[in-house]
């Protein structure tokens, strides 16, 4: 069974339940996944981006997109226009895969982890995870990484509330830190 298939089966049905929804179409789901990374480090060298970009692209799964400067920034030595990060957003069939191998495989795999603060879930029910670094993923092959960097993945949720997001990744199989 899909990660899909595990929500749009027994998750959706709970979440209406708890949540004392009146519309199948009201429980909150995810809509998509985006995955960040910042490299202010490529202002003084050229070919960081590009090997962030591999990593990214490993990964997801998917080609990630430069992000570039919207202003200039004199104190970081950064120009309108600079390459200083790197960016992909996942939807559909590819947003679940990820989801499932983040909370099934990379989530257990941190270091001396004892759950997610519930303030990793914002007001809007979106969750928003920092990772240390990026050889948590399976993708990424240790002897290949050139600079330990880190990421962040945020998973945008159609929940209004932080109750109903919070809810959602909780039975989503997202380990909270329990009080």
């Amino acid at each position: 069974m899909t990660f899909k298939e595990f929500y749009n089966q027994d998750i959706k049905k709970k979440l209406i339940d708890e949540l004392k929804l009146e519309n199948l179409m009201e429980a909150p789901m995810p809509i998509k996944i985006v995955i960040n990374v910042g490299a202010g480090e490529a202002v003084t060298s050229k070919n960081v981006i590009e090997k962030i970009q591999e990593q990214i692209g490993l990964i997801s799964g998917q080609k990630p997109v430069i992000t570039k400067a919207r202003s200039s920034i004199s104190a970081f030595k950064i120009r309108k226009g600079l390459p200083i990060g790197v960016k992909v957003t996942l939807r559909g069939t590819m947003m679940w895969n990820f989801l499932e191998k983040l909370v099934k495989i990379v989530i257990p795999r941190l270091r001396d982890f004892k759950g997610l603060n519930k303030s990793n879930v914002d007001n809007h029910g979106n969750l928003n995870i920092g990772f240390y670094e990026q050889t948590i993923f399976p993708e990424i092959e240790f002897d290949k990484v050139d600079k330990i960097r880190g990421l962040e993945v945020t998973v945008v949720t159609n929940a209004r509330d932080y109750d109903k997001g919070h809810k959602l990744f909780e039975l989503l199989g997202v380990p909270f830190k329990k009080l």
